[in-house]
């Protein structure tokens, strides 16, 4: 398409409103197609929420119950988030090249492969292809992460906050049915001749690979590829041929972005791991631990609209700094709680989803101001990577901790740990983009 052709779509105008009205049918009008492409991106969030709970829920426990190891327990989680970090790179470098589309469909597919294999490995007992289809599940992770920087595609700046926010609520619903259904499709699964354990992840195939189909047949035109090709965002040449202060304020920008998303996640993932396994050391079932880890994925996107109004409202270096003092009353509360009690253990898990939350929204959002239109895709793969890999070192080092220690020690650590993203956030300049 000859952007020259239309002025009216030019940077300048679509910078101060995405409301303009095309000429002629073959040019895409922005705000419908951005209107089109949120529907398309929540209806995929919501599958994938469900397949993403998969592993939250019962991923500790099936490693537990194979290897009878409690120090291994937290490995599942390092494993799939250690996938998720490869596959982050692999989404975001054929985004970069094809478009939003296909990478995230690819992602999609590859999540629901590894959870057939996480079936196939405890349907056989299979350790080593347990371990290998948990690091292909992680694919699912890295792309329903992924999908929030597509919503930002064509986004307004001044409501980059709220786009992420809308992909990202609509994972609530999968994310708090999924962990529900782990009693029901566990009975399934023993009904079919599989461990019992096994059974959310034949949720997580089935709704892993529709997430795929939605977003392969439904997300046209593909929000990055028509962001580069009518300029509506703005965009800033190679970094050799860029003034050096454009140059640190992208490095700098996307250094504080990466921080406060990978020191959340750590923390997050962490406490996270290791909740069912001392739930179930107390006492409770697997249907007392899918409703704390139903409330706690709840608070991990629920609240994302009123985030993303805050980001935009009010920048996005307060609500990062936020975002650790939440995670520290989460630590702190989860360390204090009686192994008795549900309900504050739940109390706990909300704030740990809030804080993580409030961070991520505000990790993107600095993260996409700052880095150009050109390398963005690549380069917000590349940050997912870190992100992956702190949430890879806080699963393995839980059951470690937890070991070695206790759980209220994991949680009390990982509450003293959130407070790094305060000083990031403080002392990082510039609040708003620009």
């Amino acid at each position: 398409m000859d952007v020259a052709r239309f002025p009216h779509l030019q940077r300048k105008n679509l910078s101060v409103s995405h409301s303009a009205t095309t000429a002629g049918s073959d040019v895409p009008e922005i705000a419908r197609v951005q209107r089109t492409a949120l529907r398309v991106l929540v209806s995929a969030q919501i599958l994938s929420g469900a397949g993403l709970a998969a592993g939250i829920t019962v991923g500790a426990l099936l490693a537990q119950d194979m290897l009878d190891s409690t120090s291994l327990s937290g490995l599942p989680s390092a494993l799939f988030t250690a996938g998720s970090a490869v596959a982050a790179v692999a989404v975001g470098r054929l985004s970069q090249a094809r478009g939003r589309r296909p990478g995230l469909a690819a992602g999609y597919l590859a999540g629901a492969v590894g959870s057939l294999g996480v079936i196939a490995a405890a349907a056989l007992d299979t350790p080593i292809l347990l371990f290998l289809a948990l690091f292909v599940y992680g694919a699912g992770t890295a792309t329903n992460l992924q999908a929030r920087y597509a919503g930002a595609d064509l986004a307004d700046p001044a409501h980059r906050g709220r786009a992420v926010s809308t992909v990202l609520v609509a994972t609530t619903l999968g994310g708090v049915v999924g962990p529900n259904l782990a009693a029901p499709t566990g009975s399934l699964a023993e009904g079919l001749g599989i461990p019992y354990l096994a059974g959310p992840f034949l949720l997580a195939a089935l709704a892993y690979a529709l997430a795929a189909l939605v977003l392969a047949v439904w997300l046209r035109p593909d929000p990055l590829l028509l962001a580069r090709e009518i300029g509506a965002t703005e965009a800033v040449d190679l970094p050799e041929q860029t003034p050096s202060p454009i140059v640190k304020r992208i490095d700098k920008g996307i250094a504080a972005g990466g921080f406060v998303m990978a020191v959340t996640q750590l923390v997050m993932v962490a406490i996270m791991t290791m909740t069912p396994v001392h739930m179930l050391a107390h006492g409770h079932g697997t249907a007392a631990a899918g409703v704390v880890i139903a409330v706690h994925v709840g608070a991990m996107y629920l609240p994302s609209p009123v985030t993303g109004w805050l980001v935009d409202r009010y920048g996005r270096l307060p609500v990062a700094a936020a975002s650790g003092m939440t995670l520290l009353a989460a630590g702190l509360l989860a360390a204090s709680v009686p192994g008795d009690s549900v309900g504050l253990l739940a109390v706990a898990l909300a704030l740990l989803g809030l804080g993580w939350n409030l961070g991520l929204v505000a990790g993107t959002a600095i993260i996409t101001d700052t880095v150009p239109l050109a390398t963005r895709a690549k380069t917000q793969g590349t940050v997912d990577v870190s992100i992956a890999i702190a949430g890879a070192t806080g699963g393995m080092g839980s059951g470690l901790i937890v070991a070695a220690s206790s759980y209220p020690t994991l949680a009390l650590a990982g509450g003293i740990l959130a407070l790094a993203v305060v000083p990031v956030a403080a002392f990082t300049a510039g609040r708003h983009p620009t």
